[in-house]
């Protein structure tokens, strides 16, 4: 039974409208209370918000059987606080048991309250979430903000738009350490398998792991040589040739008696444990070909045919030519934001480039907000073809062109509209910055579900820091003012 949010209040709860926050801190958790405060005590948006976390989650639990499960609104505080601090479970379950603002936006009775968070309770609700459900959200939140900020339905949306990498959690990939991956996991899952049924052949598993290890080690330090002398190149040469066979034969070995303990697994009926077999072989058996193909043959492996992870297999290879930054692990997300500092729309970029996603991103967010009326771009998104659509969807479209300008885009380029634009571009960088620190620098939540959660989620979060931030900067404003007003009294007195 789960519920968004229970209306009977209890003794010594305060309400969630009266909660204090101190309006000169400098710290992230004041501002993002102070955001989830506006939503909830804004009539029309918390109607909007709950609606959408109801219908969130109504395919996966109950709602009037059951044990009671933790409130949908004390779900989504969590998991925009657990985003707009970037901190892990341990932190969050800190937070939500010792802080007590955040136990009473959560609606407990403070400190007196003997309810306690268990981890493992965070994260099986924090994970509930849908992203798309989060995207419907965040526009309600950047709507808000947008009255917040006296904003009028007509006036325009002037947004700037870039793309940026959100790493996975993943270790720098090679094919030997990949497959060394793939056969750890596979030899333990096997051997806990065949000690749990009785299946002879794994009793020293752990050993057999170890053994391997050695061999990856042997492959790892071995060393072509760079002498002059041919003989001795050759005789390095071979040396580390001896090492990989040796490697992948151990590996091979490893894989063929996991095969035939499958058919043990299958008649005693662990078919999830097969399922688990049968991918980490695949991956075990294309990195064993591929490192025979590159290091014994000489061959170079296509990139297409290339998986950097095992455990993230959406990770990509991404070499955007920064300074200092050869390499990223991980995914592109596009971002839009307005003139207001608000995440408009966010793309995950699956195997996509800038020129894929340009006209989509701006459909997209039109949809959601029919003002947008100018957005500023990189040259990366430019291709004749996106200027044309884009020229056709915006009022002012500030889409730099690649390479030479003929007189025509030379005109446009420098018109005043187009050069003010281009100016205000840069901060869009701000925004990526902000999102990092909101849990984009490095993306822990497992698998491809998990990715899409946790970007979605963070967007969220930074666009409720946002209103925070705007909230807590009138009332300082409104604090000084009485100040003032209070210093003249006394002057006249």
């Amino acid at each position: 039974m789960r519920v968004v949010k229970q209306q009977q209040s209890c003794f010594g709860q305060v309400a969630i409208a009266d909660i204090q926050f101190n309006a000169r801190s400098r710290d992230d958790v004041p501002a993002v209370l102070k955001g989830l405060q506006y939503i909830y005590v804004t009539e029309a948006v918390r109607e909007k918000v709950f609606a959408l976390l109801e219908n969130s989650l109504s395919h996966k639990v109950k709602h009037d059987t059951g044990r009671p499960g933790m409130e949908q609104w004390q779900i989504f505080v969590l998991a925009s606080l657990k985003l707009a601090t970037n901190c892990d479970f341990d932190r969050l379950q800190e937070f939500a048991n010792s802080h007590l603002e955040l136990r009473q936006m959560l609606g407990l009775s403070g400190w007196e309250d003997p309810k306690k968070f268990a981890m493992q309770t965070l994260i099986d609700n924090v994970t509930l979430l849908d992203p798309k459900v989060l995207a419907d959200i965040n526009q309600v939140v950047v709507e808000s903000g947008h009255e917040l900020l006296k904003k009028k339905l007509s006036e325009p949306l002037l947004a700037r738009c870039d793309s940026f990498v959100v790493e996975t959690d993943v270790h720098y990939p090679t094919d030997t350490n990949l497959l060394w991956d793939a056969m750890r996991c596979l030899i333990i899952l096997v051997g806990r398998a065949s000690e749990k049924h009785g299946i002879a052949g794994w009793r020293q598993h752990q050993f057999n792991a170890d053994q391997l290890r050695g061999k990856l080690r042997a492959v790892q330090n071995i060393r072509r040589s760079h002498s002059q002398d041919e003989s001795k190149k050759k005789r390095a040469l071979a040396r580390v040739h001896q090492c990989v066979r040796d490697y992948l034969s151990a590996a091979q070995q490893h894989v063929d008696k996991s095969k035939q303990t499958r058919e043990a697994l299958l008649q005693h009926g662990d078919v999830i444990t097969v399922v688990q077999m049968d991918r980490l072989i695949a991956h075990a058996e294309r990195q064993m070909n591929q490192i025979e193909r590159r290091l014994l043959k000489g061959e170079t492996i296509p990139h297409v045919e290339k998986v950097f992870s095992i455990f993230e297999e959406h990770t990509e290879w991404i070499s955007k030519g920064k300074a200092g930054v050869p390499v990223e692990l991980g995914v592109r997300v596009c971002v839009l934001e307005d003139q207001y500092q608000f995440v408009l729309h966010h793309r995950i970029m699956w195997k996509e480039t800038d020129d894929k996603v340009a006209v989509a991103m701006i459909e997209d967010t039109q949809k959601r907000y029919p003002a947008l009326s100018q957005c500023s771009f990189d040259k990366g998104f430019y291709t004749p073809a996106n200027r044309e659509q884009l020229d056709q969807l915006l009022k002012t479209n500030v889409l730099p062109k690649k390479g030479r300008l003929n007189v025509v885009d030379q005109a446009r380029e420098t018109s005043e509209e187009f050069t003010a634009a281009r100016r205000q571009h840069s901060a869009v960088e701000s925004c990526i910055n902000n999102l990092e620190v909101r849990g984009l620098d490095r993306c822990l939540s497992y698998g491809r579900d998990g990715f899409e959660r946790h970007v979605a989620l963070s967007v969220v979060a930074c666009n409720l820091h946002r209103i925070g931030l705007v909230l807590q900067r009138n009332e300082r404003e409104r604090l000084m003012k009485e100040k003032r007003r209070h210093e003249k009294q006394k002057l006249a007195a």
